[in-house]
Order: structure tokens, then sequence, then C-alpha cells
């Protein structure tokens, strides 16, 4: 039956095709499945090799040496035959086929770096990742492409090098920008798509448009907002040296997105809607505000929580800045405010590092 696994880059679709695995809502292939194989259509972009780190389930590390060598665009009817989930449904599959070689001095057993891997838009929005099992040949002997029927090598000697092909579903009004992969040594690999300018999902704002939002104040009551993005710009680590941050947390590259919000209600605010602002990166992360623990203390300078620090009246304004940390060779791509209470919606604007203001 279908199962989802929630990684750390993007949440994924892992779809379990056995036979005989008829449960309610199981994925199946469906009868009189077509053998056709619709032509897939390759999409631009570089086969660079880059050195990754991949670790196994004993938490130990490998080096590898990973190259995206194509990225195809399919058919809405190429999993015709499988039962997909809902929200799947009507999304476009692209085909990543990618190698990995073993660049250690011993063979490596149970490698698996494909749930590294993520195809995502140009607004941060991850793929979702479908998996076939390959025991099941109604489901791999059908409508997919040669390169995606077959698994790849599970052990690999050292040199020895293989190759595998992904399923990733996106909707079909956006296109792929990046393929990356989470290095488990702490970084993001991006390789961009067609230079990476794949079209954004439908309701993104450019960045810095106003646009209407609703919160809630003190008594769970709706206020509705207008927001304003004012930029998003790269900080140091040094800008914290003031606060206990951990191993993994140094090894990350602060950024610092500024909003400007506008009651446009009839109660008072307090100075918290920076809580429901996300920063979506080019590696296909949603990252949430860093939380720092600073009680009558001086903050961070270079991003102050709020400027007047003070309860916003209606019709008054506030300017509110949040930290969020990204891996090394990861950038932001979009801005993302979720609101709270009835009506709430979430908002949705490019990010770019260079809308400082």
């Amino acid at each position: 039956m279908p199962i989802r696994i929630a990684g750390a880059v993007s949440v994924s679709a892992l779809m379990l095709l056995t036979v005989g695995c008829a449960g309610p809502g199981a994925g199946k292939a469906k009868p009189g499945a077509s053998e056709a194989v619709t032509p897939t259509k390759p999409l631009p972009m570089k086969a660079v090799p880059r050195p990754a780190t991949w670790t196994d389930s004993h938490d130990k590390a490998h080096q590898l040496r990973i190259t995206p060598t194509r990225l195809a665009r399919g058919s809405d009817s190429d999993l015709a035959h499988i039962q997909l989930d809902d929200d799947l449904k009507g999304m476009v599959p692209y085909y990543l086929t990618f190698s990995y070689t073993n660049t250690g001095k011993k063979t490596v057993s149970e490698v698996d770096p494909a749930r590294n891997f993520s195809v995502n838009g140009a607004d941060g929005q991850a793929a979702e990742q479908v998996s076939l099992f390959q025991s099941n040949p109604m489901a791999t002997g059908s409508g997919l492409p040669p390169e995606c029927r077959e698994s790849g090598a599970s052990e690999l000697a050292a040199g020895a090098t293989a190759a595998i092909c992904r399923i990733f579903m996106l909707p079909k009004d956006q296109r792929p920008a990046t393929v990356s992969y989470k290095d488990d040594g702490g970084d993001t690999l991006i390789w961009q798509v067609g230079g990476g300018k794949g079209g954004a999902s439908a309701g993104v704002l450019p960045a810095g448009r106003p646009a209407d939002g609703i919160t809630e104040d003190s008594r769970s009551r709706p206020v509705p907002l207008l927001i304003t993005p004012k930029g998003v710009r790269a900080g140091s680590l040094a800008d914290l040296s003031r606060f206990d941050l951990d191993a993994d947390e140094k090894k990350l590259i602060p950024y610092y997105v500024t909003m400007q919000y506008r009651n446009s209600g009839k109660y008072d605010l307090l100075p918290s809607m920076s809580d429901g602002v996300t920063l979506r990166t080019r590696g296909g992360q949603t990252v949430q505000k860093l939380t720092l623990i600073d009680i009558g203390g001086p903050g961070v300078g270079q991003c102050p929580d709020a400027v007047p620090d003070e309860m916003v009246k209606p019709g008054g304004t506030v300017t509110e800045c949040s930290i969020h940390l990204l891996p090394k060779g990861d950038a932001p791509a979009a801005v993302v405010f979720t609101g709270e209470g009835e009506g709430a919606k979430q908002v949705t604007w490019r990010a770019s590092v260079d809308d400082d203001k």
C-alpha cells in the first residue's frame, strides 16, 4: 500500500507495488496495463560529477562520486496503470537518471543514494519522489522508459559504478529548475536544469509584491494583514556568536528574511507574525525560523525581531526579521507566510538575495 516518507529535504511518495498487495487503498497495477512506452523529452542539464557523502544504516559515511546524467519529462499517461494517491493524480512524471561510483577503498553494501536526490521547481517546491518495487512486472513492464525499469546495484566494489533512474512528480504548471543532492556531509549539491529558471507553481508572487494575509490576536480573533517582503540577505555565523548553536547549526549559513506587516484589522497585535515565515530553498528544503533565547538581550543587530518593538495598533505597521539556517551550496528560492485563524491562507513570494531595500 502507499507509504509516505518524510525526508529531510522534502516529502517523498514511495509507492510499494508488489504482487498480492491488495489491501484497502493499496497502490497496484490496473488490469490490462499497456506495454507502450511514451517517448520522454530530455531537459538541458550539464552532467557534472560531484564528490558526495552517503551514510549507511549503521551511520557509517561512504565517499561516492555522483552524476545526474539525464532528466526527462514524461507523460501524465505513463503511470495510468498505477493507482496513485489522489494528490499525485494529474501530475507529470520526470525521470532522473544518475550514476554513482564508490570512490572509497572498500566495498559498500546496501548503497542507496536515491533518497538524497530531489527535483525542484523555481519556487523551491520539491517534487514527490515515486518508487516502484521491481518485483511487480505489471508495474515495471509497462509505460515507463526502459532505464526506470531496472534497480541499481546495492553493492559496489571500490571503484565500481552503477546507474539508476527515479521518478519525480510535479504539477503541470511547474517545471524543474534544479536537481539537488542532500549530502550527508552537510552541504547541498545543486545542478541547474535549463538555466535554473523553471516555472514556479501558480500563485507564486514576485519578490516584494504586497499581499493580503490573516493572523490572530491574543484572543484568537482574526486580524487581516497587508504583508510586504522587504528583503532576503545572507548573514554570517559571527552574527550569532552570542548564542549557543549546536555542532550541526555551526555548519550552516544564516539568511535574514525581512517582512513588513500592516494591521488592517481592528484589534491590537503582538509583533510575532514572523513565526509564520518559512524559507524554501533551491535545493527543495523548507527551512523554519531559528528560535534564539535572548531574554532582555540585544538580539541580533543584523536581524532585529521587531521595529518598532511594541503592540501593532490598527492601521499601524511593524517590520520583523527572521533567521533561517541553510546548508552550504544552497540558496533561497521562495518566502512563504502561513497565516493563522479562520480564513487564513499561505502566501508565497519568489526570493532573491538581491532584494535588500
